[in-house]
């Protein structure tokens, strides 16, 4: 009898994620001039990470509760985060917030929400008599949300939504798409600040897309991952939610805090699905809390705390306002100035208006696979080669040579 020397020599190398294999490309780049366009998270203006003022206060204040301990949480989270997240995303009136309609369970930040909120739809949904177990996701859209429903069981469904001729929505096939899918099917919706196009519907469309997803019966599985580092108030930035919610569209809402309270490395965020009755929300959140429960226990408490007291707190949700807004200005700064240079000072074939009308820290530039890939192996700018950056990633020091680079691999002088 033989015995097998490696038991899992039949498990294949699975492929580096790009991003995080772009970073360490960057990082092994010994350029005295590169720029790293890649990463989806804040930098100030010096090119470093910003830990916020209102959070450095709220840690302070946690360290030095003398009641502060270490227990776990309850499965489904800290109640006084979920209950305050629940309010951000929703608004303190909302009716599903009033009416008591909503299951709150805490997660392992944006990640953990859809991957929870998937997995639920995948054990409870019932889609329409005769189709797969399909989500509809837009084409292109953040690239974990293909693995995450790929996971469950779930089959995912690209939609048309970007267009390249204008580097803008593709509105008409994205509305004839909801208006023609079969009933009841599932639609993974950006709630703003769409990853990776920065690409968002107007107020009005989002209106046509909510009567398409009514007529239909479909499902809403709302990614909200930037609400407040998109515009600059959160209220705005929630604004298709809440239209959602108000109009009674069947849905639920991912929630992360990384983006807008720097909390990258914590993992805070939260699932919310909104039921019709408050029965049907007591039973809904008892089975969140075995799926939970399976999977990691309880949700980690640190970042929990810290956002329940900034949420809670009057004059610490005043100074987080504010903090939001100082980062949102300097990404949408930085997106007037790209547009000025290439306009007015380097006058750069094309049009650029797109670059101040996307939104949030993602920018699509239009350029081609070969010019973004010309741009990484002659400028030393790491970017996804669909030309996709992060606007985080410019600053007062490297913005004009961006765009100077820009303009040479556009004019194809690089």
């Amino acid at each position: 009898m033989s015995v097998k020397a490696e038991t899992w020599d039949d498990v294949p190398l699975a492929p580096a994620d790009a991003i995080y294999k772009l970073t360490g490309a960057f990082k092994e780049d010994p350029a005295a001039q590169k720029v790293n366009l890649g990463v989806g998270a804040y930098r100030d203006d010096n090119g470093k990470p910003w830990i916020l003022p209102v959070v450095k206060k709220a840690t302070e204040m946690l360290l030095n509760d003398p009641n502060l301990d270490h227990e776990y949480l309850p499965i489904t989270g800290l109640p006084e985060f979920t209950n305050a997240a629940a309010r951000l995303v929703l608004g303190p009136n909302s009716p599903a917030v009033v009416e008591n309609r909503i299951s709150s369970v805490q997660t392992i930040s944006g990640t953990g929400a859809n991957h929870l909120g998937a997995l639920f739809l995948s054990r409870f949904y019932h889609w329409a008599e005769g189709t797969p177990k399909a989500a509809y996701l837009s084409d292109p859209t953040w690239v974990n949300h293909l693995q995450i429903f790929k996971g469950v069981g779930i089959a995912p469904l690209a939609h048309s939504y970007y267009d390249p001729s204008t580097i803008g929505l593709a509105f008409g096939a994205f509305l004839a798409t909801v208006q023609t899918a079969p009933p009841k099917s599932v639609f993974v919706l950006h709630a703003c600040a769409h990853n990776p196009t920065g690409v968002d519907p107007t107020r009005e469309q989002w209106g046509l897309i909510a009567d398409a997803v009514l007529e239909r019966g479909h499902y809403a599985f709302f990614d909200s991952a930037y609400q407040g580092f998109a515009s600059g108030d959160l209220d705005r930035d929630a604004w298709a939610i809440r239209e959602f919610v108000r109009r009674g569209v069947p849905m639920l809402v991912c929630q992360s805090f990384a983006k807008n309270a720097g909390l990258y490395g914590e993992r805070v965020g939260a699932l919310h699905i909104i039921s019709p009755t408050p029965e049907a929300a007591l039973r809904i959140k008892s089975q969140l809390s075995v799926l939970t429960r399976s999977e990691i226990s309880s949700p980690p408490a640190y970042g929990a705390r810290l956002m329940a007291l900034i949420m809670n707190n009057a004059e610490l949700f005043e100074e987080w306002k504010r903090d939001i807004k100082t980062m949102a200005e300097r990404i949408i700064a930085m997106r007037k100035e790209l547009h000025r240079l290439l306009t007015e000072e380097l006058k750069t074939p094309g049009k650029w208006d797109h670059i101040v009308n996307q939104i949030g820290m993602f920018s699509y530039t239009g350029i081609t696979t070969e010019q973004s890939q010309a741009l990484i192996d002659k400028a030393h700018i790491y970017m996804t080669t669909n030309g996709r950056i992060s606007m985080a990633g410019l600053n007062s020091r490297n913005i004009r040579y961006f765009a100077e680079s820009l303009d040479k691999v556009v004019r194809g002088q690089l």
